[in-house]
């Protein structure tokens, strides 16, 4: 694709011969909420999905991967991950963690293979979206393909707000 740089998680879904389709969208410095590339992608944003690193007391660092407008349930996040407690990094432990910024954070080519989850409802779309791990950019994709590439587990993951 003509413009776009390859990010260093597309080279490897790319080594992976795993098929997806970087999709540029406009960056919001002030908005880098999932719902606010939905919009601009025009998407349900149930299939744009945010990923997370959350930090459990026994395990460590793990990463969540959930729909965009939905909050992950730390509950549920440090059950599935073997711990008693979880909590979402700080925001300055990112970058030197993952190798990723805020609003850029891709469950592919982080700094390690950490433990990942996806919310279970990745599994009803033929394609959802996940960053490409720059603001900017989204990876559209099978969700089977890449929980399988990054060895995720699917769960529950998500507050349900009644």
């Amino acid at each position: 694709m003509a413009g776009i740089n390859k990010t260093n998680a597309a080279r490897l879904l790319d080594k992976a011969k795993i098929k997806y389709e970087l999709v540029p969208y406009v960056v919001d410095e002030n908005d880098l909420a999932a719902t606010h590339i939905a919009s601009q992608l025009g998407e349900n944003i149930k299939q744009v999905f945010k990923t997370l690193v959350l930090h459990g007391d026994k395990s460590g660092y793990f990463v969540c991967v959930v729909p965009g407008d939905a909050e992950v349930d730390l509950k549920k996040a440090a059950k599935v991950s073997g711990n008693k407690k979880a909590d979402l990094i700080p925001m300055k432990e990112l970058l030197p963690t993952t190798g990723y910024i805020r609003g850029g954070c891709s469950p592919v080519g982080m700094k390690k293979a950490f433990p990942t989850y996806f919310d279970e409802s990745c599994g009803q779309f033929d394609y959802i979206y996940v960053s490409a791990g720059v603001r900017g950019l989204q990876f559209k994709i099978n969700p089977a393909d890449l929980v399988k590439y990054v060895r995720a587990q699917l769960a529950d993951l998500t507050v349900v707000n009644d």
